[in-house]
């Protein structure tokens, strides 16, 4: 009975992964960490962005995987790691304001999304043409 409960709610996690969530924010693009206890599956949910794009890279900077996500009020995403051997992987994140990258730990019966960012690049919009720049 545990096992088809479990099963049952895998199941729906996956389903529920094509489509969209949203999360009261501010409009900024923010990471929420969906905890999974199921070893090697990672869920995440992107609050207001309409589009991005999705990318992971492994530790030589390799892509691995590259989509472009798009939902009504919000983006949720569920992965399964199954395949990835062990290391540290970047799931990068980009829309037409930023790029943010977060890691990925992959060990031998769970992997983690960091729920910080580990980097974070804002990108120059149009307000930046007339923009002076001295380097010396």
């Amino acid at each position: 009975m545990k096992k088809m409960l479990k099963l049952s709610l895998l199941c729906a996690v996956l389903f529920t992964g094509t489509s969209t969530f949203a999360i009261d924010g501010n409009g900024d693009l923010a990471l929420h960490v969906i905890r999974n206890n199921d070893g090697k599956l990672i869920s995440f949910a992107l609050n207001n962005i309409t589009k991005a794009h999705l990318s992971i890279y492994d530790q030589d900077g390799t892509l691995i995987y590259s989509e472009n996500a798009s939902g009504k009020d919000g983006i949720l995403r569920t992965f399964s790691l199954e395949e990835f051997p062990e290391g540290t992987y970047l799931l990068e994140i980009e829309n037409n304001e930023k790029i943010i990258k977060h890691e990925i730990v992959v060990n031998n019966d769970i992997s983690t999304l960091s729920t910080k960012a580990i980097s974070a690049v804002y990108k120059a919009g149009s307000s930046a043409k007339n923009v002076s720049v001295a380097v010396r």
